[in-house]
């Protein structure tokens, strides 16, 4: 069969998965970047296409240009995140697509053409690049790619100086984390962060030392990541397109365990998620610092 390229982990059930596919998605940590393949070096691929539209357009056109003329592509997606508009956009690059709806799901079958259209202007529209405003490296498909978020600002307005060993969880390109730098009594930064995309984009940003990125699931943290002074976060809620509150609340209970008694977590959340609870129960005191524009900002005590 070949060498055939796996980008996402589609549900259980949705279709087959050849054995060896190799996994170039950046949300799973020790993937392979497509970006790092040559052209035509793969025989196959399977796409899981995300949902924005730079980034889906992107990982569609490295697809194209890894997969070998005549080789088979399959791009597919849920009819509500993009799926509808993948057969346009794969003839736009010049393919002759078979299209077919099953399990609430659009799938996309193309053999790889010789001859592709428009390629380089997707791969120019979803490649990493520095937005002008702050000089900051970014991609989309990145969480709040070419944006602050508010849940972030605010914590960027309330946080104090910190100071000793800390961690930011969740950290994207390294926004909390530059203004925590800003602190000379900051020894030591870790970034966790499950996206590859921004990890690298963090690796440019934070030119310091005192840092260490790594790419990962921040619930499976290495156990040297221990007795810290403090963690900062902004922690997700959403996994594989879907809202889920679990995912907040393991952040939570990862950063009570990473804290020395008496380090501090501070993290921001949108005002419906229920963290209240898991706090309370992890940490000494929990109070709460800022609440504005629908976000909560928190400071809890190991």
């Amino acid at each position: 069969m070949g060498r055939i390229l796996l980008y996402g982990r589609p549900v259980p059930g949705l279709m087959v998965i050849p054995a060896g596919a190799e996994q170039v998605s950046p949300l799973v940590p020790g993937s392979t970047d497509l970006a790092d393949l040559a052209e035509g070096e793969a025989d196959g691929a399977l796409i899981l296409a995300p949902p924005g539209t730079l980034e889906r357009d992107y990982v569609m056109a490295q697809a194209l240009r890894t997969v070998r003329a005549q080789g088979e592509i399959i791009v597919f997606a849920p009819k509500d995140k993009g799926g509808t508009r993948l057969r346009k956009t794969l003839e736009g690059f010049g393919c002759e697509v078979f299209e077919e709806a099953r399990r609430h799901h659009r799938f996309c079958q193309v053999e790889r053409p010789s001859t592709l259209d428009r390629l380089d202007l997707a791969l120019r529209a979803g490649a990493p690049r520095r937005l002008d405003d702050t000089g900051l490296w970014t991609q989309p498909g990145v969480f709040s790619w070419d944006r602050l978020d508010r849940g972030t600002g605010l914590l960027l307005r309330t946080l104090p100086e910190l100071k000793g060993r800390g961690a930011d969880f969740g950290a994207g390109i390294g926004l909390l984390a530059l203004q925590v730098l800003k602190s000379a009594q900051v020894t030591e930064l870790t970034l966790v962060e499950l996206d590859r995309r921004a990890v690298r984009a963090a690796e440019h940003n934070l030119d310091d030392s005192r840092v260490e990125v790594i790419w990962g699931d921040v619930r499976q943290l290495d156990e040297r990541i221990t007795g810290l002074d403090f963690i900062v976060m902004n922690p997700p809620f959403h996994d594989g397109g879907q809202e889920d509150r679990a995912l907040g609340q393991a952040f939570i209970r990862t950063a009570a365990g990473r804290l020395r008694k008496g380090g501090v977590c501070w993290l921001t959340a949108n005002r419906h998620l229920p963290y209240e609870s898991v706090l309370q129960e992890h940490f000494r005191r929990v109070d709460l610092r800022a609440d504005d524009g629908g976000y909560k900002i928190y400071e809890a005590q190991a």
